[in-house]
């Protein structure tokens, strides 16, 4: 599947009929409301704001529709989803436009004001609606036709991944899973699937395969009971890019912990996004806002800290650190170095309290959280967020790991100058109070939004002014 192509198509169709609707729009408004004068229709072309809107409204259509993620997961398209998503941002962005640049008309009866807005909206609405369901409709219909799918691995081989492969290839409109093999969960006391699939490995070795083989679908098909395997599965694969699915029994859909994700699939969807697309938007723009908004405010700050640190131990004023970020990429943290230099060699060691590496200074800036205020930087640059779980280091990563598998869940997220868990606990000073730190962050993580945000970021500058971190 072309996914740039499948992309491009709705573009396209998405700027032509923003740039159609406004020009109907501006002549309707011309040539039937505007009562000043008896306007022609050459009047509307002679205008400079009939040029200037076509410019500028389609792209801010088109701004909008990136922030609520209209482009994202192309193929994943649900027609009734769109018409609900489509009526939304028509009317959001029609408000826009409509008390940014039509309410300081002269119109002698304001009543058409009312009008105006109404055909603004049904304008926008229909002429976009129509192409994006045409597109879907027609993208729907190979998916159903077995035209284009979606690479799909099985993780069981028993009866159970047997009966579900079974049904998923007989259906009469295909769910779109183009079945790529299967995998071994090492329950298996009868492989009844390598006659029909490819035995692609163990789950051990599952993040490989499906990169190896571009896996887009990862159906978990072994016994529910078997509790145990599921978590070391999930384990392997809730970081990875892939939409995971599973046969559903009646305590997931009581709990409410799932979503069905077609009428025509006997699956559930397990790992949905952990935050609409339009709140992703939202959070990445309040990092660069809130970020250089800090820089500039703490301009005396960032130079009084600098002059402590310079004047509390010979060494460099910053201390860069590789760390662990958004899906496992490593990136350089910088801080204000609040230790004697090279406080540490060898084996990585985690600080304490009463940590004998650390200067006088060091410990105020601590206390303050002012050792963390250049990572700002990194927020602007996107290594990092305002808020999310705090980056660590791989070595100490692998010890968490081993105890807590889950854990790499929190590598979905970009890391955080603050979060929950640094709000609850603070700074960690062995594995054990990291994990438990941990167990905050992944709070966060099934909770994550804007209020939730904000509402750390609260709690975080109260910590800072009353001088209370750990």
């Amino acid at each position: 599947m072309n996914k740039n192509l499948q992309v491009a198509k709705y573009v396209v169709a998405d700027f032509l009929t923003a740039l159609l609707a406004w020009s109907l729009f501006f002549t309707y408004r011309k040539i039937s409301v505007d009562n000043t004068y008896n306007p022609q229709l050459h009047d509307v072309f002679v205008d400079p704001n009939f040029y200037i809107g076509i410019i500028f409204i389609p792209l801010f259509w088109m701004f909008l529709y990136i922030i609520v993620g209209s482009y994202r997961k192309i193929y994943r398209r649900s027609r009734l989803k769109e018409l609900g998503q489509t009526i939304m941002i028509t009317f959001v962005g029609s408000i826009v436009i409509f008390f940014a640049l039509i309410l300081d008309d002269v119109i002698v009866n304001y009543r058409s004001y009312y009008l105006l807005f109404l055909v603004l909206v049904g304008l926008h609405f229909t002429l976009t609606y129509i192409p994006r369901l045409v597109i879907t409709t027609l993208t729907n219909n190979k998916i159903h036709n077995r035209i284009i799918g979606f690479n799909t691995l099985i993780i069981g081989c028993n009866g159970h991944a047997f009966a579900v492969y079974n049904e998923l290839e007989n259906q009469p409109q295909s769910s779109g899973n183009k079945f790529v093999g299967f995998v071994d969960a090492g329950l298996c006391k009868h492989n009844l699937l390598e006659a029909y699939l490819p035995h692609l490995g163990a789950f051990e070795d599952l993040k490989q395969i499906i990169r190896d083989n571009k896996i887009e679908e990862v159906i978990i098909a072994i016994e529910r009971s078997e509790k145990d395997a599921i978590e070391r599965i999930f384990a392997e694969i809730e970081d990875s890019e892939v939409v995971i699915k599973i046969s559903p029994i009646m305590q997931d859909i009581l709990m409410g912990v799932v979503k069905t994700s077609s009428i025509f699939s006997p699956l559930i969807e397990i790992a949905p996004d952990i935050m609409p697309a339009w709140q992703q938007s939202v959070k990445r723009a309040m990092d660069i806002v809130v970020s250089i908004i800090a820089m500039i405010i703490l301009i005396p700050v960032y130079l009084g800290t600098a002059v402590g640190v310079l004047l509390s131990s010979r060494g460099p004023v910053f201390y860069k650190q590789d760390r662990i970020g958004i899906k496992g990429k490593s990136f350089k943290m910088i801080k204000f170095r609040s230790m004697y230099q090279d406080a540490e060699k060898g084996t990585p060691m985690l600080s304490s309290k009463n940590d004998p590496r650390i200067t006088r200074f060091g410990k105020i800036m601590r206390q303050y959280r002012l050792d963390e205020i250049p990572q700002f930087f990194s927020v602007l640059k996107g290594d990092m967020s305002l808020v999310g779980p705090r980056p660590e280091r791989q070595f100490f990563i692998d010890q968490i790991i081993a105890r807590m598998p889950h854990f790499r869940l929190l590598l979905k997220v970009k890391p955080g100058i603050t979060s929950w868990g640094q709000v609850r606990f603070g700074y960690a000073e062995n594995v054990d109070q990291m994990i438990e730190r941990a167990r905050f962050d992944l709070i966060y993580l099934e909770n994550m939004s804007i209020a939730m945000d904000i509402k750390i970021l609260i709690y975080t500058v109260l910590i800072v002014v009353q001088g209370r971190g750990k």
